[in-house]
C-alpha cells in the first residue's frame, strides 16, 4: 500500500468506502423493503375482507349473498363459514391446505402444498338474529416475494455498476483536486533543474488548501529570488568597493618601493595606504555589522539614555565638518528626553544622518536638526538644503552601495552602507524612518522611535 501513489490509494479508500456505503444502505432497503411489501400484501388482504363484508346480510331464509361479491379480486381468494367451519360460499386455491383455524382478525401465514399463503378471518355476526359466519381471505405470498426477488436481482446487477462509477467518478475527482500538486511539483523540479528562481507556479486564485499552498510558495519563491539578487548584488557591489582601495594600496606601496627617495615620498605613500587601509576596515566593519543583522545576531545594549543630550553632542561634532562649507547648524531639541536604547548604535545613526545633511548640503546653506516627543514616540527631522535626491532615487537610497548619482558620490568617504545602517538601526529599536526630497532644493529624513 505505501508504494502506492497517494492519488491511487485515496481512490482506492474512496471506493472501498462506498462500497462498504453502498452495501449497508442495500442491507437496510432489503430489510425495510420486504417489512413494507410483506406489510402491504396484508393490508390489501385485510381491506378486501372487510370490503366483502358489505355484500353479506342475514334474512328470515338465512344468510344471503350479493352477487356482486367477486371471490377472487386483487389477488386475494374470499371464502364464507359457519359457525363451525363448514365452507358456505366462496373458493379455496387448490394448493392451500382446507383444514386450518379460524382465528378472528389475525393474519397467519399457512404453508401450502406449493407455496406459502397469507390468511385473514374476521367474524361476522347479524345483530339481530344473532347468527354469525366466518368470512376468510387467502393470498398467496409469492407476489409479494417476486417483487422482493426482483428488486433483489436488479440490485445485485447494478451493485458492480455503482461501484464502477464510484471508482471512476472518484479518480476523476481526486485527479482533478491534485492537479495543482502536479503543478506544485512540476515548477519546483523545473527550478531545481533550470536554477531559474523566476518561474512560479500561479494556478490562479483559489480558496482551498492547495490553492493556499501554491500561493505560499509562490511568496516564498518571490521572496528567494529577491534575496539571491540581494545578495548578488551585494557580493557585487562589495568586491567593486574593495577592489579600489586595495589597488590604491598596491599601486602606493610599488611606488614607494620602487621611486621613494626620501623619507617624506615615503610617509606620503604610507598615508595613503593608512588611509585606504582605514576605509576598507570601516567597509568591513560595516559589512559584519549587516551580516549579523541579516543573521539576527546582533545584540544591543540597552540602557536608559537622554536623547537630546546625545544628539545635541553628535551635531556639535558635525559643526566642525559643517563650518567648512559655511553651512549653519540650527538646533531645535526638546530637552530631557528620555529613551531605552544601545548609545552606540544611535550615535552612529544620529552621525550618518548629520553628516549625509553636511556631505550634500550647499555651500553656505543650513542644516535643521529638530528633536520633540508626541504622545507615545520621539520624532527626530534631519533636513538640508542641499543637492536633493530625485522621486525615481528616493527607495532606493536604503539599498546597500546604491549611490544616487555621481554628484553624491564624489566623496571617497561615501560606500553607500550609511542609510542601509541608519535603517536597520531604527527598526532594530522598533522605530521607522523615510525620506522626503526635492531635486535641488534639498532633503529631509523623519524617524520616529517608541518613548
Amino acid at each position: 500500500m505505501r508504494r502506492l501513489s497517494i492519488k491511487l490509494r485515496v481512490t482506492l479508500w474512496f471506493t472501498l468506502l462506498m462500497t462498504l456505503l453502498t452495501i449497508i444502505v442495500l442491507i437496510f432497503l432489503f430489510s425495510v423493503g420486504d417489512r413494507v411489501v410483506t406489510s402491504g400484501s396484508q393490508d390489501t388482504l385485510m381491506g378486501v375482507v372487510t370490503d366483502s363484508l358489505k355484500n353479506i346480510e342475514y334474512d328470515d331464509d338465512g344468510w344471503e349473498i350479493d352477487d356482486d361479491l367477486d371471490y377472487f379480486q386483487d389477488g386475494v381468494y374470499l371464502a364464507i363459514y359457519d359457525r363451525s367451519g363448514v365452507l358456505l360460499y366462496g373458493r379455496l386455491p387448490s394448493s392451500f391446505t382446507a383444514e386450518t383455524s379460524l382465528l378472528d382478525n389475525q393474519v397467519q401465514t399457512i404453508q401450502g402444498s406449493k407455496e406459502n399463503w397469507y390468511v385473514y378471518d374476521t367474524f361476522y355476526q347479524d345483530h339481530e338474529s344473532g347468527e354469525g359466519v366466518w368470512v376468510r381471505g387467502m393470498m398467496s405470498s409469492a407476489g409479494s416475494g417476486d417483487a422482493f426477488g426482483t428488486m433483489l436481482r436488479l440490485a445485485i446487477l447494478a451493485f458492480p455498476i455503482l461501484i464502477l462509477l464510484a471508482a471512476l467518478g472518484g479518480y476523476f475527482l481526486i485527479n482533478r483536486a491534485f492537479r495543482p500538486v502536479r503543478k506544485i511539483t512540476q515548477t519546483a523540479e523545473q527550478i531545481s533543474n533550470d536554477k531559474d528562481l523566476s518561474r512560479r507556479i500561479a494556478i490562479g486564485d483559489g480558496k482551498d488548501e492547495i490553492y493556499t499552498l501554491a500561493a505560499t510558495f509562490d511568496r516564498m519563491f518571490d521572496r528567494l529570488q529577491e534575496s539571491f539578487e540581494r545578495e548578488k548584488q551585494f557580493t557585487s557591489d562589495a568586491s567593486h568597493e574593495l577592489r579600489t582601495p586595495t589597488a590604491v594600496v598596491i599601486s602606493q606601496c610599488e611606488f614607494a618601493l620602487e621611486n621613494a627617495q626620501t623619507l617624506e615620498e615615503a610617509k606620503s605613500a604610507l598615508t595613503t595606504v593608512l588611509d585606504q587601509a582605514r576605509r576598507m576596515s570601516a567597509l568591513i566593519s560595516q559589512l559584519l555589522t549587516l551580516a549579523r543583522a541579516d543573521r539576527a545576531q546582533t545584540k544591543l545594549q540597552i540602557e536608559l539614555i537622554n536623547f537630546s543630550e546625545l544628539c545635541e553632542m553628535v551635531a556639535a561634532q558635525v559643526e566642525e565638518k559643517a563650518s567648512e562649507k559655511n553651512i549653519s547648524v540650527i538646533l531645535e531639541i526638546e530637552p530631557n528626553l528620555l529613551f531605552r536604547g544601545d548609545e552606540t548604535m544611535m550615535m552612529r545613526m544620529l552621525l550618518n544622518l548629520m553628516e549625509n545633511g553636511v556631505k550634500y548640503g550647499k555651500t553656505g546653506g543650513h542644516l535643521w536638526i529638530k528633536l520633540h516627543r508626541t504622545k507615545e514616540t520621539i520624532v527626530g527631522e534631519i533636513r538640508d538644503d542641499g543637492i536633493g535626491i530625485a522621486p525615481e532615487h528616493l527607495e532606493k537610497v536604503w539599498e546597500r552601495f546604491y549611490q544616487v548619482d555621481a554628484a553624491r558620490s564624489t566623496s571617497t568617504e561615501g560606500m553607500g552602507l550609511g542609510l542601509p545602517m541608519v535603517k536597520y538601526i531604527v527598526e532594530a529599536h522598533g522605530g521607522t524612518i523615510l525620506v522626503q526630497s526635492i531635486l535641488g532644493k534639498g532633503s529631509q529624513f523623519i524617524f520616529s522611535l517608541p518613548a
